[in-house]
């Protein structure tokens, strides 16, 4: 049997604004996420050693190509680079404090990140204590046009045009954790229900005693 409802045209107009609304939506905040230098790592937690990961896309609207990358970093005690064919990276080192202060790669003639392709630059560091780490960055094209990524997020929470690559650090977890503390403070429920089934096999038996004693004495 054919149903005759039908929706009233007001209503399905206002679905299809809003779901094109949404589309748009989508796309717009997809699109500027995509394009920033990243910075990811698995597992980052502080004070461990992570090799952290730059996606650097291409963004020059001219034509001009990715020739350099510098990443700032937070005074780490070392750092190492990840062999990339066709460019060469320099660590700059304060020897007075032992310590890197930033990774620089170097594209070689010819090469580069043109505006529809990206690169993945990697780099070992022991992180810092804390709850986030920004890797400020520098992009520098064949034209000699310089982006900086080093904004920090806005006060609002919201995300700078320029942000720089940040990375969460994650807890790590300790051996006395709240497991530990629950078996410790609060046994679990069968072990409790044991207990009572032994006390109670423990009264039966002395009263099973007692008036086995009782029943010789009165013989």
């Amino acid at each position: 049997m054919r149903s005759s409802f039908r929706a009233p045209k007001r209503v399905l107009i206002t679905l299809a604004c809003t779901g094109a609304g949404l589309t748009a939506a989508l796309v717009a905040g997809a699109g500027p996420a995509s394009a920033h230098v990243r910075a990811e790592a698995d597992n980052p937690t502080p004070g461990s050693t992570a090799v952290v990961t730059f996606r650097v896309p291409g963004e020059s609207e001219n034509g001009a190509v990715t020739t350099k990358l510098s990443i700032k970093l937070p005074d780490v005690a070392s750092a190492r680079t990840e062999v990339m064919p066709g460019w060469s990276a320099t660590v700059d080192r304060d020897t007075a404090a032992g310590t890197v202060r930033s990774v620089t790669w170097t594209a070689d003639p010819k090469v580069g990140i043109s505006s529809d392709q990206f690169a993945l630059f990697r780099v070992s560091v022991k992180l810092p204590d804390g709850d986030r780490v920004a890797f400020p960055a520098t992009q520098t094209y064949s034209d000699g046009t310089v982006v900086r990524w080093d904004q920090p997020p806005l006060p609002d929470g919201g995300e700078p045009e320029y942000p720089a690559p940040e990375l969460t650090l994650r807890g790590a977890a300790t051996s006395t954790g709240m497991d530990d503390h629950l078996m410790t403070a609060a046994p679990p429920a069968a072990d409790n229900a044991a207990r009572w089934l032994a006390g109670g096999a423990l009264t039966l038996a002395a009263v099973g005693v007692a008036a086995a004693v009782m029943a010789r004495r009165r013989a």
